[in-house]
């Protein structure tokens, strides 16, 4: 009993708001009077529109978490991550569409799929590092988007128009079944980040946080530096992939924009504004760019993306370990100036 008291105490924070999550879609029923048994059957209202919304938000912060395994705690910067997600996106989009292959059957090729990439990358792994991985791994990445873009390959991809008209089925379908999505969606999304969590507080984890400050040094202690960033790609890999087959089942289109270095960017992104190497920093990341980009969308418009931009370089410049990060280094501080408060409320 004590052991589980302290394990709700270590993980208040994170527990409370798992159990908010569960409860939004009711919550934001109750708001327009909707109740909980409509909001079960999935009655149109506000409550399925935040429901949407969340579900973006959780698909965002699966490949943000992805993209902070290897670059914020391993520290292989890749600009082909992009890859990763649309490979997961358009293979469950094209196997659902144009082969007729159950979901499960596709959820095992995206799973083989996210391998065989892991494997890609992972081939030049020994022989480049820093700026010249990155440039590697945009050459792969772009390779891919002009695949998808290509006029051959339109029939599966849809080429420049996107893949579009994929049947997803019945049981998960976010028209007809959206709390149930929203659920999968935030199941899949809380089961990676306690993986993540386990992996880095793992000797594995730990052997990547000291290849990131200093390979060399690793390398002189014995371990095989290659081994350890394998597997953080591959894990990155099977997440962003995942997070890509999400995508495609809750979005009508699968745009080619997935497969493009601007969508790294928004990775990247994420993990700025959240805190690199934070892990928890991915979560929040995602969760402030969907809500930036939709509130100053709705009532901005066209000026959104300058107001966008200026916002972001703001935080690069003000708060450059983002959100968590800032948090963390401060929270001492923080701690030490409420103790010294209450204590000069109680003399």
């Amino acid at each position: 009993m004590n052991s589980l008291a302290a394990i709700f105490r270590q993980n208040r924070a994170s527990l409370l708001t798992l159990l908010g999550l569960v409860l939004l879609p009711f919550i934001a029923g109750m708001f327009e009077g909707a109740s909980p048994a409509a909001v079960w059957v999935n009655a149109a209202g506000t409550s399925k529109f935040i429901q949407g919304l969340a579900i973006e938000i959780f698909i965002l912060a699966l490949y943000a978490l992805s993209f902070d395994l290897i670059f914020g705690i391993t520290g292989l910067l890749s600009f082909g991550h992009s890859m990763f997600f649309s490979v997961g996106a358009y293979l469950t989009g094209i196997l659902l569409k144009s082969f007729g292959l159950n979901l499960w059957q596709t959820i095992g090729v995206v799973f083989l799929a996210a391998i065989a990439q892991a494997v890609l990358f992972g081939i030049v792994l020994p022989r480049v590092k820093g700026i010249t991985f990155a440039l590697v791994t945009l050459g792969m990445a772009s390779v891919f988007h002009i695949l998808v873009m290509s006029r051959e390959l339109g029939d599966y991809t849809g080429a420049d128009v996107g893949l579009q008209g994929v049947i997803v089925p019945d049981f998960i379908s976010p028209a007809n079944e959206r709390l149930r999505f929203y659920f999968v969606a935030l199941a899949v999304m809380v089961l990676a980040y306690l993986l993540y969590q386990r992996f880095v507080a793992s000797p594995t984890g730990r052997v990547c946080v000291a290849i990131r400050e200093n390979e060399g040094r690793a390398r002189m202690l014995g371990y095989n530096t290659f081994s350890f960033k394998f597997a953080a790609l591959l894990l990155s890999s099977i997440t962003a992939a995942f997070a890509g087959t999400l995508h495609c089942l809750y979005q009508p289109i699968v745009s080619p924009n997935t497969a493009s270095m601007g969508f790294t960017v928004t990775a990247l992104l994420i993990v700025l504004l959240g805190g690199v190497g934070t892990l928890n920093g991915a979560l929040v990341g995602a969760l402030v760019y969907r809500l930036l980009d939709f509130g100053l969308r709705r009532y901005i418009g066209e000026s959104a993306s300058f107001i966008n931009g200026a916002i972001y370089v703001a935080f690069v410049l003000f708060i450059p370990y983002g959100i968590v990060g800032t948090w963390m280094l401060k929270s001492f501080e923080i701690k030490k100036g409420w103790e010294r408060l209450v204590g000069m409320v109680k003399k």
